[in-house]
């Protein structure tokens, strides 16, 4: 009688992995999901717009798309530069409406996986991060991950005084 022998491999479990654009502000690495990314622009001149926050730094026409720009320097309440030649603007779509982001440079696109990924820990007096999605370790660096949504939302738009001690926290 002649037996049929099933061969049973067992294969590493998959880990998840999103890919992240890492960007710098004030030395410090950041990343956003890449998926959210619709153009990088180097820094070019906006217009103002009257009585906005001061880190909204005014819109720029992308095509015929009028786009809100947001200094995140300003919008983390950190030191204000002068903008370079490797400044950019990250233009990021978010539930179909575009917004820039000017960083300071964009470093580049790289892959996470759960495995990297961590929460970001609470300490006393900034339980408020609403922006951070988390933290992840790469190549010896931690890096801080953005959740794109909740800061580009228009409702927390307003909220400076929140933005300003998740960035500085770090």
């Amino acid at each position: 009688m002649k037996t049929a022998h099933a061969t049973i491999e067992k294969s590493k479990p998959s880990i998840a992995e999103e890919q992240f654009l890492t960007f710098k502000l004030c030395g410090q690495e950041y990343g956003i999901s890449a998926i959210k990314v619709q153009e990088i622009k180097g820094w070019e001149k906006v217009t103002p717009i009257p009585n906005s926050p001061p880190y909204i730094r005014g819109v720029l026409n992308l095509r015929g798309l009028i786009v809100p720009v947001i200094d995140l320097r300003l919008r983390f309440n950190l030191e204000e530069i002068g903008y370079t030649p490797v400044t950019a603007i990250v233009v990021v779509n978010i539930s179909e409406r575009l917004a820039g982001l000017v960083v300071d440079s964009v470093s580049d696109v790289i892959e996470v996986s759960d495995d990297q990924r961590c929460a970001a820990p609470d300490f006393e007096g900034h339980k408020d991060r609403e922006f951070i999605s988390g933290l992840a370790q790469i190549d010896g660096k931690l890096l801080i991950l953005l959740d794109i949504d909740r800061m580009v939302n228009p409702e927390t738009l307003d909220k400076t005084e929140t933005a300003a001690p998740v960035a500085a926290a770090m």
